[in-house]
């Protein structure tokens, strides 16, 4: 067994005090007569991820279905018809982008016309329209519904690099043909699912 001289552990429990106060501080000790000033200084970091958030109704995974129920005495009478369902009720869903590295653009991609199987409806058809959403001051524009993929939409930051835009988009059906009777689209089926996608640098 080695022993450890009193002298030698006294060195270490001393090293084992200082080195701490070395590592992770600063300290200034100033002695004198007369007035004194002692400063100390600390350093910080902050890491910030860059991040792109987009929602489009129900927050989480939930997927909204819209569905419109057109009476027989409306069939293409040109008068827009409202939905139901969306997290917001009657066809209207909270629409939010948020992002922190500039300029964000947004548009959305269907498979084609939406269809009963047999029959067609053009997405341009439905309708989406911005209103204000408590707690954004930018309004969030939204894309023009196709079939197939849209137009972009360009958010720009402000102020930096922050983007941070939110409405509420009421989806309607515009109704302005008389069209051959059935369901058109549901659960992902038949050309019903619109995905919107928001990219940024």
């Amino acid at each position: 067994m080695v022993k450890v001289s009193k002298k030698l552990k006294s060195l270490v429990l001393a090293a084992a005090v200082v080195l701490p106060l070395a590592a992770n501080a600063e300290s200034s000790l100033q002695t004198g007569a007369g007035a004194l000033t002692a400063n100390a200084r600390v350093d910080f970091t902050i890491v910030i991820p860059k991040i792109l958030f987009l929602r489009v109704g129900t927050a989480n995974a939930t997927i909204d279905l819209i569905t419109f129920n057109v009476l027989a005495a409306n069939v293409g009478n040109a008068v827009a018809q409202a939905g139901t369902g969306g997290d917001l009720g009657a066809g209207a869903v909270t629409a939010v982008v948020q992002g922190n590295n500039g300029t964000v653009t947004l548009n959305a991609t269907t498979g084609g016309a939406i269809s009963n199987g047999t029959d067609t409806i053009n997405y341009t058809e439905i309708v989406t329209t911005p209103t204000a959403l408590a707690g954004f001051a930018t309004l969030l524009n939204a894309p023009t519904l196709a079939n197939g993929a849209s137009g972009n939409i360009t958010i720009n930051p402000a102020p930096s690099k922050v983007v941070n835009s939110g409405a509420k988009w009421t989806y309607t059906y515009a109704n302005s043909n008389v069209v051959a009777p059935g369901t058109y689209g549901g659960v992902n089926t038949n050309n019903s699912r619109v995905t919107y996608t928001a990219s940024m640098p």
